[in-house]
């Protein structure tokens, strides 16, 4: 059966070439005898949409047939292993069936229905002697008879259809029918491919009641997590982690601890939203990660934000949570959100840590605040910053360079002690407020960063992070192992269904799917 689908794709392709040919011939057939001039002085010309028309069916043959050759190839080579006679018989018989779609594709439906049925019949008997052909060694007898039957069918099509001058408007109306398929199909999986991205699944939605009933549940005292060290707060190496995902966030914090020479020096620092609070302290309540600190912290307890912090970032026509999400621009407050940290290492929770990240801290910051990892050189496809900021607004392009590089949100060392100096809170909520008046940057908080810290950043080398596991399927293998962070950025999420097989194991290994809470809301890797 594999052999006749093989054999099915090439002969639609090409089909789609021989029906074009056809046209584009019977088109300059048309334009040639409605020439002013001469006996044709009387026929009506053909208009300039119409012409324009046959020069674009002329130019698609080429493409057409390198797309048949594409397909092809794979029918070819399986082909290719045959004797030559039976090649030979094998492509004379996917000729004929080139021949009988394209008669049936321009018979009419009140035409001549016993020819139409006699052409269905020897096509389904040809698909299946190719079937059998291509792995057999010499062509049957049998098949020979149905060549012949099907040769003397096509010859009744011939008589029946000895013109091709209702070819091309047929053809230009199945075109523009399928072009406008292809355009539906292509908005349908866009919208579909952004469901998942934008809703949680069943059963996070399940771990998330579960944790907060029992989280409830809990005296006052037993809500609080223990004092597991006397270490003071400079002696640690801080983690700051926004997020209202329980099982991201545990990946990260699982990871990190695991990759650690010296995990006791870990303090992780985990904002939520009021919602998600209860189910993530209960989480981490009944798996807390030893032997590292962990604080976790509602965004609603930070009473210095903004009264509309949480809903400023909405905007019309954009629903994505990973533009609109206020915890995403909490990063823009970070020396207010640790006052007392002098240095805080920000972890987006859709990366996996595989690697010690304690060198992170001895990193010569060169007087700058943000230790990032830059794009414009890391062949993962990352813009440059004309492609996130308004060039044509004033206040942009006589403070910014267009072609500089961007730098990666998703692992960020700070030097708060110079982000205060230099007051870039302020300046992100200047740039905020200009984006509000006139549009001067594109959603999310990706442009906004760039804005904040430009030439106020120090490229990290790229084996501390490497970027596109939630995109792109071709980073190597060997590239993500010996990478410090990999990021799952874009749309492929690993807790989601349609996240990239191959990557997802990297953040599989780090939630202990035996989890009781897990097996009772049926995750499962």
């Amino acid at each position: 059966m594999k052999a006749g689908g093989g054999a099915g794709r090439r002969e639609e392709a090409a089909l789609w070439l021989w029906l074009l040919l056809i046209a584009t011939a019977c088109s300059f057939a048309f334009l040639l005898l409605n020439l002013p001039g001469g006996e044709r002085t009387g026929r009506p010309q053909l208009s300039m949409k119409e012409i324009g028309e046959i020069a674009r069916l002329d130019a698609l043959p080429e493409e057409i047939e390198g797309q048949a050759d594409e397909i092809a190839a794979e029918e070819d080579e399986r082909i290719s292993r045959s004797s030559p006679s039976t090649k030979e018989k094998i492509w004379m018989m996917q000729d004929q069936l080139i021949m009988a779609r394209a008669y049936l594709q321009f018979a009419s439906p009140h035409g001549n229905t016993h020819l139409v049925r006699e052409l269905k019949l020897r096509m389904k008997e040809i698909e299946r002697a190719i079937s059998h052909s291509s792995s057999g060694s010499r062509v049957p007898g049998s098949t020979l008879q149905k060549m012949k039957a099907m040769e003397l069918t096509l010859s009744k099509a011939q008589r029946a259809y000895p013109h091709c001058s209702h070819m091309a408007p047929k053809l230009r109306a199945m075109t523009y029918n399928s072009e406008e398929l292809v355009r539906a199909h292509r908005s349908e999986s866009s919208f579909l491919e952004q469901v998942p991205v934008r809703t949680s699944p069943k059963g996070h939605h399940c771990l998330a009641l579960r944790l907060t009933s029992e989280y409830f549940s809990l005296y006052p005292k037993e809500r609080e997590f223990p004092k597991r060290s006397s270490m003071v707060m400079d002696d640690f190496h801080h983690y700051a982690i926004f997020s209202d995902n329980i099982l991201a966030s545990a990946v990260v914090i699982n990871s990190t601890i695991a990759a650690s020479k010296d995990p006791k020096r870990i303090m992780f620092h985990v904002i939520t939203d009021a919602l998600s609070f209860p189910a993530m302290m209960m989480w981490f309540l009944t798996k807390p990660p030893s032997p590292a600190t962990i604080q976790i912290e509602s965004m609603d307890e930070l009473k210095w934000l903004p009264v509309d912090f949480s809903s400023r970032f909405k905007q019309k026509g954009i629903r994505d949570p990973r533009y609109t999400s206020a915890l995403n621009h909490l990063r823009f407050y970070l020396p207010e959100v640790f006052p007392s940290l002098s240095n805080v290492l920000l972890l987006d929770h859709d990366v996996v840590v595989q690697k010690d990240l304690s060198g992170l801290w001895q990193v010569d910051m060169k007087s700058k605040v943000n230790g990032a990892l830059e794009t414009c050189s890391s062949g993962n496809g990352y813009h440059r910053l004309d492609n996130l900021v308004n060039f044509s607004d004033p206040s942009i392009i006589n403070k910014f360079d267009a072609k500089a590089c961007i730098y990666a949100f998703g692992m960020n060392i700070f030097d708060l002690k110079e982000w205060r100096n230099k007051g870039l809170t302020a300046a992100y909520d200047k740039w905020f407020q200009a984006g509000k008046r006139r549009r001067v940057w594109k959603a999310g908080s990706l442009p906004l960063g760039q804005l904040v810290f430009y030439n106020q950043t120090v490229p990290l080398d790229h084996r501390w992070h490497v970027l596109g596991l939630g995109q792109n399927s071709n980073t190597g293998r060997e590239e993500i192992e010996r990478a410090a962070v990999i990021h799952y950025s874009g749309n492929l999420k690993p807790w989601l269904e349609i996240s990239i097989p191959k990557y997802k194991e990297y953040w599989n290994r780090f939630l202990g799917y035996d989890n009781t809470y897990l097996q009772q809301c049926n995750i499962h890797k």
